[in-house]
């Protein structure tokens, strides 16, 4: 299959003589080893002329799902995940809410949000902090950049009133996988909002009290001041980490200029929006622009810096799924399960309750089939696009969406149609502060890897403002979590929410009384997916293929730390370890190339 590469700006200093060297990363293992990061470098003009994103093993959630009891639905998707398996129970719960026409009380629905709170604060800490930071510390530096590491030794933190480091070295130091302070205190606020996330959920992280219709949490007043007295301990720690966040992504681009084409890609974001909102859903279909809209974090889609949409209905509606270099036969030639949604709209045979898994496993072949990951795309009907979004690693598109909707605006965090604006409490050494967050100019590895600091910001917000309201409706004798129901012989549903690192929904039809078709659409197929077939590339390879290598090192030593930071930027999924081949490569070819951006085969 031929497919087109897209260009980008040709690295300052560029000859025109390329000198390509084939080189891979698989697996990159971030819960089990299945993505693979292929490559061809081209080291005379310091950049990656080529890269494909692959995935290794087929998971099939989708095949063993058809003739369940749709009430296990949410206990069996949250086993697809490892570290968000709470998030596919709460989206699944949303799901099966439509489907069997009940609305969760809102007491439950604020115990939900309390737990989802947690669970980014507890997974957006521990990666950050513990994994991506890894490419940015002393030794890391020291290794790839040891020019920058003597300038940032050098270089006074302009934030070192509120973190407490001088420099911009020390805040490096601190980030040393092991030995850094920051890399130890990372692990004990993990485990303490690991610990307010099971007051809420019960079990870390297959939820045992989360259910359709609500919630087994007892709620009693103890229930929500533990969840407090955790989290008041943990503000000032992320008021630190959005400081020294701030200090080394800006040291970043003051000294190595050029270094926003790392990971750079078009604005084309996907939220679908966190929280709901207790007392606007009711999960009827026929309203879900309003409370999808209410939501206090809105669902969206940016294409070049516009918010195209705020409307779930319209988001649901756009989704296709694409094959293209994926390992799979087409099911277009079946029969729809859903021919129109409740409010009479036509579905399309692409999208996901219309789908059909047929694997077809082969060899891998670049030129054609390489991939178990499919390749989601929205569908944009104004310009006839299939947009190959990604998430920003989750916090990045939401910000984003919050900020330019203009639409949440609680006493905790407020969004200025071109901003966030996030109101943390007094902790136990820092006074109440504000933070903001502001649309940058670039889709790029260091913004997304500097939202999710201030994310974390935004749900310990959040979650002050959930614990308020719980206590009110305890303390006024309001304690119902859970609203009894019927599982119907016939219906259709589906979830939206926001796994960790991005856009999650969930697809159900029911007939019979069981489930005839399941689809869950985490983030990572948004972001891995490989060519489509219109042969746009997937955000991943997208995002790697053309940017510019800033590492000093040549092919012989050559670590591939720009490139690993670009695709860690999207969070692909929590790891339990990384394996890189290092090897010295294979050289391809030598020869001369007098424009950038090549067809390729």
């Amino acid at each position: 299959m031929a497919h087109t590469a897209q260009t980008k700006p040709a690295p300052a200093g560029a000859t025109g003589s390329e000198q390509l060297v084939e080189m891979s990363w698989d697996p990159i293992t971030r819960i089990i080893g299945n993505l693979g990061i292929y490559t061809k470098i081209d080291f005379a003009n310091r950049r990656v002329a080529e890269c494909h994103s692959t995935s290794s093993l087929f998971r099939g959630y989708s095949v063993f799902m058809k003739g369940k009891d749709p009430r296990d639905a949410g206990f069996i998707t949250s086993r697809i995940c490892g570290i968000c398996g709470d998030n596919h129970t709460t989206c699944s719960v949303y799901a099966q809410n439509m489907a069997y026409g009940i609305k969760t009380p809102p007491l439950g629905e604020l115990i939900l949000n309390l737990g989802e709170a947690a669970e980014y604060m507890f997974d957006h800490t521990i990666f950050q902090d513990n994994l991506v930071f890894v490419d940015y510390c002393e030794a890391m530096v020291k290794d790839t950049n040891p020019s920058v590491l003597r300038r940032a030794r050098e270089t006074e933190a302009p934030n070192a009133g509120i973190h407490g480091y001088r420099t911009i070295g020390d805040i490096m130091a601190a980030f040393n996988p092991f030995e850094g302070a920051l890399y130890k205190e990372a692990l004990k606020v993990s485990r303490v909002t690991r610990e307010m996330f099971c007051l809420m959920e019960g079990r870390h992280v297959h939820p045992s009290t989360v259910y359709p219709g609500g919630v087994g949490t007892m709620p009693e007043p103890s229930l929500f001041t533990d969840y407090l007295s955790r989290l008041i301990g943990v503000v000032d720690f992320v008021k630190r980490a959005v400081a020294m966040n701030d200090d080394v992504f800006d040291f970043f681009y003051e000294a190595l200029p050029g270094y926003e084409e790392v990971g750079r890609r078009r604005v084309l974001l996907g939220c679908w929006g966190a929280f709901q909102n207790p007392e606007v859903v009711d999960y009827k279909y026929e309203n879900m622009e309003r409370w999808g809209r209410a939501m206090y974090v809105t669902p969206g889609i940016v294409v070049d810096g516009e918010l195209l949409t705020t409307n779930l209905v319209d988001i649901n509606l756009g989704i296709r799924i694409l094959l293209g270099s994926s390992y799979y036969d087409d099911w277009v030639n079946e029969d729809p399960f859903v021919t129109h949604d409740p409010l009479g709209n036509p579905v399309d045979m692409r999208h996901p309750w219309n789908q059909t898994t047929l694997p077809a496993p082969r060899k891998r072949d670049f030129d054609d089939k390489y991939s178990w990951v499919m390749s989601p795309r929205w569908f944009d009907k104004n310009t006839g696009d299939h947009l190959a979004l990604d998430t920003g690693g989750g916090p990045f598109a939401r910000l984003y969406t919050t900020a330019l909707a203009g639409l949440v605006d609680t006493p905790y965090v407020k969004s200025t149609g071109q901003s966030v604006q996030i109101s943390l409490p007094k902790g136990e050494s820092l006074p109440e502060t504000t933070l903001e967050w502001r649309i940058p100019p670039w889709s790029n590895a260091i913004e997304r890897n500097r939202a999710r600091v201030y994310f974390v910001a935004y749900a310990a917000a959040m979650a002050v403002q959930f614990v308020e309201e719980a206590l009110q409706r305890v303390r006024a004798g309001d304690t119902k979590v859970f609203e009894d129901f019927d599982v119907p012989d016939e219906a259709i549903g589906c979830g939206f929410h926001e796994a960790v690192r991005g856009v999650l929904s969930h697809h159900m039809v029911i007939q019979k009384g069981k489930i005839a078709n399941y689809h869950p659409y985490p983030p990572t197929p948004w972001n891995g997916s490989p060519r489509d077939s219109y042969g746009t590339p997937g955000p991943y390879e997208d995002a790697v293929q053309d940017m510019p290598i800033f590492e000093e090192n040549g092919p012989d030593d050559f670590r591939g730390v720009d490139i690993m930071r670009a695709v860690r930027s999207f969070d692909p999924c929590l790891p339990c370890g990384v394996h890189m081949y290092l090897g010295k490569g294979k050289k391809l070819e030598k020869i001369h190339s007098p424009m950038f951006g090549a067809t390729h085969g």
